[in-house]
């Protein structure tokens, strides 16, 4: 059975599967933020959403980062990611440059995880 939450026309935040919970891309709600504020703000939402289905940061799987300018942003969006990501249980990921659906979002990621039985 696939369960989907906070829906609208075009797509689904989060679906779950499996017990495998796919997020959709999540930017920054403030986007006055360099790229360090920006990633945390994006990690704030994603526990948020984890924590809504059952879930957590150490059950994330596999994150797909999008920063709009990989040159500039890429050792910033790094030291962020360092210090939030889970030492014990850091997932696959992979961060690439991208451009954006706004000019002022400077990162995008999207989440994969597993709920917490």
């Amino acid at each position: 059975m696939i369960t989907r939450k906070e829906v609208n026309e075009r797509m689904s935040r989060i679906v779950e599967y499996n017990n495998t919970v796919y997020l959709a891309g999540i930017v920054s709600d403030d986007k006055t933020l360099d790229i360090k504020g920006q990633a945390q703000r994006v990690f704030e939402i994603a526990e948020q959403r984890l924590k809504e289905i059952g879930s957590n940061k150490d059950c994330i799987l596999r994150a797909e980062i999008f920063v709009k300018d990989i040159y500039r942003d890429f050792s910033a969006f790094n030291e962020a990611w360092d210090f939030w990501v889970s030492k014990e249980n850091p997932p696959a990921r992979a961060c690439v440059e991208a451009n954006m659906a706004s000019a002022e979002t400077l990162v995008e990621i999207i989440f994969t995880a597993v709920k917490v039985k």
